[in-house]
């Protein structure tokens, strides 16, 4: 079994995490999908219509994607090169590498920083690594720890199209100041793209009627899972 094979069924084996996926099916079931739907365009119009350029860009947080044994698929490339492309257009104070990896095997921070470099960047760029989150919200709440108090200027979230739905959502439950960038220079809809779009749309329906929800119930344990 996978680190992150076994991460994902620690989640699921979290009462907490159950009790808010319960919550979120009866809500879905009780208005006939309606509102899962709201959240599928939800994610759908952000994909469309996110930046590829940032208007600060001062301090750029770039999210890894799984590599098993290091094998950088396509969408992670498309967010090395955008990184690289705003390195060249105005380089950031700071670059954030997200993700870790399984054990024995380079973290994707540690394959994003070897990427980069590839492409151009000198080795004295100012690339920070967070390499032992192992999903998007530890993502961020390691850059939170990592950034300290420079979380309070506004930071720059540059994943591919599809995933910044779900980023924005939780950097604004951490209490970051974001803007969006994304990886691709449009959004290219086909079946697989859609079938990523409607995972998402699952995920950040999930997470959100569950905080919704977790604040309505006034559960401290449940809401202290994302923030």
């Amino acid at each position: 079994m996978t680190s992150r094979t076994a991460h994902r069924l620690a989640l699921f084996g979290d009462r907490d995490v159950l009790h808010s996926l319960a919550v979120t099916a009866a809500v879905c079931v009780l208005t006939a999908g309606m509102v899962y739907l709201g959240y599928f365009l939800h994610v759908l119009r952000i994909a469309r219509r996110a930046p590829c350029e940032p208007a600060h860009g001062e301090c750029v947080l770039l999210f890894g994607k799984h590599s098993p044994q290091g094998r950088i698929d396509r969408d992670f490339q498309a967010r090395l090169d955008r990184a690289a492309t705003l390195w060249r257009q105005r380089p950031p104070v700071s670059v954030v590498l997200l993700g870790g990896g399984a054990e024995g095997e380079p973290s994707e921070a540690e394959l994003a920083r070897q990427g980069l470099f590839e492409r151009g960047l000198a080795v004295d760029a100012p690339l920070r690594l967070e390499a032992q989150s192992r999903d998007t919200l530890q993502n961020l709440r390691n850059a939170r720890t990592l950034l300290g108090e420079g979380m309070r200027s506004r930071v720059t979230l540059l994943s591919s199209r599809y995933h910044l739905a779900r980023c924005a959502l939780f950097a604004r439950q951490l209490g970051f100041d974001a803007e969006l960038c994304a990886a691709e220079p449009r959004l290219q809809l086909g079946p697989r793209m859609l079938l990523r779009i409607a995972g998402e749309a699952a995920y950040v329906c999930w997470t959100d009627v569950g905080s919704r929800w977790a604040r309505l119930i006034g559960n401290q344990r449940m809401m202290d899972r994302v923030h």
